[in-house]
């Protein structure tokens, strides 16, 4: 059986058909790049609404059992942009080095990389990540943090992700 990853694109816009799901689809295209490993994808796409996303984030850990769950948009400082509020209110741990790094990334590229708020933590056995809505952003930012991925699910006793490390090399330590 294969494994399972969420993708969930939050945006009114989107999930009221005002236009298309590009950055959702941008971000199981780079995931299916970059993978080995047999995926399934649990794929949705809401609205920008705390309570909904908070309910599809603990469904995708809990019922669905992802190992991984990215978010696409909502990171910004507008009024309805809660994907960092969400996720922080569902997770367990938080992991700030992703944001962290994905910001510094960001920065190469454009000045208001400051004004981005995604976040990383983990519910569970699960690992959660806020990526920007921009399909060239969620390249730039999960490919900053990727390497550290799989090691993470590692961690918390999910799956063995393998990627191809010509594309995406990823970081595990050596055993002692």
């Amino acid at each position: 059986m294969s494994l399972k990853i969420g993708i969930l694109n939050i945006s009114d816009r989107a999930s009221s058909g005002v236009y298309a799901d590009i950055p959702g689809q941008a971000c199981v295209a780079l995931l299916k790049e970059w993978l080995t490993t047999p995926v399934e994808f649990d794929y949705k796409v809401i609205p920008d609404e705390q309570a909904v996303i908070e309910a599809e984030l603990k469904r995708m850990a809990d019922t669905d059992s992802c190992c991984l769950v990215v978010t696409t948009g909502g990171t910004g400082p507008s009024v309805r942009d809660v994907t960092p509020e969400a996720t922080m209110a569902v997770c367990d741990k938080m992991l700030p080095g992703f944001g962290e790094k994905m910001r510094a990334e960001s920065l190469k590229f454009v000045p208001t990389a400051i004004l981005s708020r995604q976040v990383a933590g983990i519910r569970g056995k699960t690992l959660i990540i806020n990526l920007p809505g921009r399909p060239k952003a969620i390249r730039e930012n999960l490919e900053a943090v990727f390497a550290a991925v799989p090691y993470c699910i590692d961690l918390i006793g999910g799956p063995y992700l393998e990627t191809r490390p010509e594309v995406m090399p990823v970081f595990r330590p050596k055993a002692n």
